[in-house]
């Protein structure tokens, strides 16, 4: 069932622009069993920015299944230990005490590289916490929140008087100058710039304290954030370092915003141009991880097993699947060895090196790897 969201998820209003619009797409939640012939169900996917605070979101609301768990990114756990090295080296975090962190579908956590720095873990009781002096969203967890309005609430409530919270998220910034369009998928329900989200904890009651941004994806910000009424420090370069490139690049304007629809045309008809070339030639191309954002970019650019015989994934819950809205099938990294391809498309650019390092036998045989997890 798919529903047209009524108002924004977070301030409530019903103005706003439809910024992307990447037609019916399938799930990427769920990859379907290699002997399932399909079809598989389709869903609008849009992009709507908000006129009132600017939080670009899911245009609907669909039924969508529980995603199959991949493996995390080297990049990502890299990331993760360096924003805390960072935040806890200025200073911008309590001085120990007890953490807790919102869970995310994206797995990772940062509770275990806290706790070299004197925090101590809070359990969930009864699926809430009872308040902790540090309170985590580090993995990208409340983008999967239909109501963002209510999950930062949540996370709020959970500070302790004095405490801290941290939102870290993939910013819309680098999303559009990187013509990310097929970062927009199903399941994940807001995609935030840094003043939209700092006008969405301001309505919860919080003031961001400090920030910081790091290359992983292209840009994520990590934001740290205290009680308004507690008038907390405010490391104020810090955050307008942030703030400032994003407001001049218009995050918050939905014509500067809608500039991703014209590289998905773009983007996905190169991409087949390029994949019909290299079948012409008798060359055997195969991709690099089964992600989530390659499933839009598969479907608009119309390609099957014919023209990419496969996507290596090292999960074990994605082989013996294939990809959302085709027959291509997903296999384990040693069957694309075995397979010796000419050219092997890695669809998350912060895999490449990764990649690389595990197979090195590809570029041994001859095989060249293609980054085309960047938008074009």
């Amino acid at each position: 069932m798919v529903i047209a969201s009524p108002a924004c998820r977070s301030c409530h209003r019903t103005d706003g622009d439809i910024v992307l619009d990447l037609g019916e797409q399938p799930s990427s939640e769920l990859f379907p069993k290699i002997d399932d012939p399909g079809p598989d169900e389709l869903f609008p996917l849009r992009m709507w920015l908000c006129a009132g605070c600017g939080l670009a979101q899911l245009a609907d609301d669909a039924d969508v299944p529980e995603e199959v768990a991949g493996a995390e990114p080297a990049a990502l756990t890299a990331q993760r230990g360096d924003a805390v090295r960072e935040l806890v080296a200025a200073g911008a975090l309590p001085d120990g005490g007890t953490a807790a962190e919102f869970p995310s579908p994206h797995g990772g956590t940062w509770l275990d590289l806290l706790a070299g720095h004197g925090f101590t873990a809070v359990p969930r009781e009864g699926g809430e916490f009872t308040g902790a002096d540090l309170v985590i969203d580090g993995c990208f967890g409340v983008m999967h929140e239909r109501d963002q309005d209510t999950a930062l609430l949540e996370r709020t409530a959970a500070v302790r008087p004095g405490g801290r919270l941290v939102v870290q998220f993939h910013s819309l910034h680098a999303i559009v100058a990187g013509a990310q369009w097929n970062a927009l998928r199903l399941g994940h329900y807001a995609y935030y710039s840094t003043p939209a989200m700092i006008g969405m904890l301001g309505r919860a009651g919080f003031t961001v304290t400090s920030a910081r941004r790091f290359p992983l994806y292209g840009g994520t910000i990590a934001l740290v954030a205290g009680r308004t009424s507690e008038s907390p420090a405010v490391d104020t370069a810090a955050v307008d370092a942030v703030v400032a490139p994003e407001l001049a690049a218009g995050m918050l304007r939905p014509g500067k915003v809608g500039g991703l629809q014209h590289s998905v045309r773009r983007t996905a008809g190169s991409l087949r141009e390029m994949l019909v070339a290299q079948r012409a030639a008798g060359r055997r191309v195969y991709g690099y991880a089964a992600a989530s954002r390659a499933v839009s970019l598969l479907r608009l650019a119309d390609l099957d097993a014919g023209l990419l015989r496969g996507v290596a994934d090292a999960s074990p819950g994605k082989q013996e699947r294939r990809m959302p809205g085709t027959d291509i099938p997903i296999i384990p990294p040693e069957e694309l060895v075995a397979a010796e391809p000419d050219v092997v498309l890695v669809f998350v650019s912060e895999l490449v090196a990764e990649a690389k390092a595990a197979l090195p036998e590809i570029e041994r045989r001859g095989g060249t790897w293609v980054d085309a997890g960047a938008g074009r």
